[in-house]
């Protein structure tokens, strides 16, 4: 097949997600066109962030920001205006990085990406209960599982797409980076295909993306606390595998 031809059906796949995003299959049409062009979007934020005016501003901020852009986007798109998406898609996303930053007048202030994410994790990995409540045995299960809820989160994390290739190139090789590290987290990664379409959907958008909860429950069309229900079952379910696998080292 020709390039010319290739790249045309590319197009053709691409205006079928268009003509399903308003009907029944919206939800799954948008997180499809979200992926196709999420690379996009994180090459513009990468852009921004090489020209950035103040070393305070972090990459993943500049990248939430392109994702919220690129979501607006795919929203707003008329595919019968005939322009193309991309360049549609250039404008929201750009002025979506432009007003984030212009928001963050007094940057040491503000709860970068990261902190605010992780923060995240942890509340929806605490257990509903008060760890004081609980029998001692119950207690140390609770503390025992947010420990591996944890640990797996971290290393899912050093998965992701959301890190700029410069921070990549200039982070020094951890003690984490173990052989038997390593090969628990290419099982884990291995177990994801087992969970079950959201939560997997859930731990990517997340870990493999660089998402927040709110950004994912808009994109899937469920609230926050639902998205947060999800993840901390999603990583249970993982937990339970790779224990069922007898892979689950956390030596570092």
């Amino acid at each position: 097949m020709s390039d010319v031809a290739e790249r045309n059906g590319v197009e053709g796949e691409e205006a079928l997600l268009w003509q399903a995003l308003r009907g029944p299959d919206g939800e799954a049409a948008r997180g499809k066109l979200f992926s196709l062009h999420l690379a996009f979007a994180r090459n513009m934020a990468a852009r921004h962030f090489r020209g950035r005016s103040s070393p305070d501003i972090e990459f993943p901020d500049l990248y939430q920001l392109a994702c919220a852009g690129l979501l607006e986007a795919i929203d707003r798109f008329d595919p019968a205006h005939g322009n193309g998406f991309r360049a549609f898609a250039a404008r929201r996303i750009s002025g979506s990085i432009v007003d984030g930053i212009s928001r963050m007048s007094e940057l040491r202030e503000q709860i970068s990406f990261r902190n605010r994410v992780r923060r995240e994790r942890l509340r929806s990995l605490r257990p509903e209960t008060p760890v004081d409540d609980m029998k001692s045995s119950e207690a140390v299960e609770a503390l025992a599982g947010l420990a591996v809820g944890l640990a797996l989160g971290f290393m899912l994390e050093g998965t992701g797409m959301y890190v700029a290739d410069e921070e990549t190139e200039a982070r020094p090789a951890g003690s984490y980076e173990s052989l038997s590290w390593k090969q628990t987290v290419k099982q884990l990664q291995a177990e994801l295909g087992g969970l079950p379409e959201r939560e997997r959907t859930i731990i990517e958008r997340h870990y493999g993306e660089g998402l927040t909860f709110d950004s994912i429950g808009a994109l899937m069309g469920i609230g926050k606390a639902r998205v947060s229900q999800l993840h901390r079952g999603a990583l249970a379910l993982l937990r339970k595998r790779l224990h069922k696998a007898g892979d689950f080292r956390l030596q570092r």
